[in-house]
């Protein structure tokens, strides 16, 4: 009589070999580190390349401690975000996704936009009102009027999009998707925010306070993403924070100050609750108004409400199969 063997007998699945090419490549392509890694040195040579061009043609004389004008900003935020959306379209074309992938895509992205005008301008509006209330920062009186004020509002507008563009491309779109698919959602997060205070640290007059405030407003965008699913919200929020504090109400911007502002203002009392050359995002006033967004958030997108998956958790878009190499 043939004996069957028990359970614990049954022949065991060999373990997959992990060579050289399990080093580098997974089950969607190529693995997050190294798609990230690729990603950052593409961007490197392209502004690298960029920079030895400029070299010819370009001779700055601005005074980089002295306030920018809008017509550098827009040069130099709208190179960046050139060199960020083409690193992102090689990558795109190399793991044969669709740009759209990395945040650009979503439903209501004009709707999505447009309240994170609104947003932004409310909350750094309710940080200034907060600390010229209790006398942590005084105005000064409105340098600007007519014609002039409009042009420099539409200008630094036109910067901070862009600047809200190029930051958010950068930080919460490839990056934050790559990384994701390796890390977990909240990891990525976590480290690009940290990498988007640090990023902060060479502007005059920054501030500790004014890092751990970046990074904090980082984690802030990194939830809108995690509920919308797209960029827009926090690209918009983003323009209109900026726009806020360096033209409509003159104040720094971390660290940085803006030439041709509407209002003019000058901090008062201690750097912690002030921000004192940092500007708001320099004063701990930040934290409790970040605590309140984030639960503002909560509700206005809904409790419970499903988030943000990475490739391996959400449907595919249509057409999409991982690349073979």
């Amino acid at each position: 009589m043939e004996i069957q063997p028990e359970a614990s007998e049954q022949p065991v699945s060999p373990a997959p070999e992990r060579g050289v090419r399990w080093v580098f490549w997974g089950k969607d392509g190529l693995r997050a580190g190294w798609s990230a890694l690729l990603f950052l040195v593409i961007l490197a040579a392209l502004a690298t390349l960029t920079l030895f061009l400029a070299h010819f043609f370009v001779h700055p004389n601005r005074n980089v401690k002295g306030p920018m004008g809008p017509k550098p900003g827009l040069i130099q935020e709208g190179l960046q975000l050139a060199l960020i959306l083409i690193a992102t379209a090689i990558m795109a074309a190399i793991e044969r996704r669709p740009m759209g992938m990395y945040g650009y895509s979503g439903r209501a992205r004009l709707t999505r936009f447009c309240w994170g005008l609104v947003w932004g301008f409310v909350a750094i509006s309710a940080l200034v009102g907060t600390l010229w209330k209790f006398h942590w920062l005084v105005f000064d009186g409105q340098p600007m009027h007519g014609a002039i004020a409009w042009e420099y509002a539409a200008a630094w507008g036109a910067v901070f999009l862009l600047v809200g563009l190029a930051e958010e491309s950068l930080l919460r779109g490839y990056l934050q998707y790559t990384l994701a698919r390796g890390l977990g959602f909240w990891w990525a997060a976590l480290l690009l925010s940290v990498l988007f205070g640090f990023m902060h640290g060479h502007n005059p007059g920054e501030s500790p306070v004014g890092l751990f405030s970046a990074g904090a407003v980082g984690l802030v965008f990194c939830l809108s993403l995690w509920y919308t699913r797209s960029l827009w919200w926090g690209i918009g929020f983003h323009a209109a924070w900026d726009w806020g504090q360096s033209y409509f109400y003159g104040t720094s911007d971390s660290g940085m100050v803006a030439r041709g502002h509407l209002l003019s203002e000058h901090p008062a009392g201690p750097l912690l609750w002030s921000g004192g050359p940092t500007g708001p995002e320099g004063s701990l006033l930040i934290v409790p108004l970040l605590i309140i967004m984030a639960l503002a958030m909560w509700v206005w997108w809904g409790a419970g409400r499903t988030g943000w998956r990475c490739e391996q958790e959400m449907a595919r878009p249509e057409g999409f199969e991982p690349p073979t190499y």
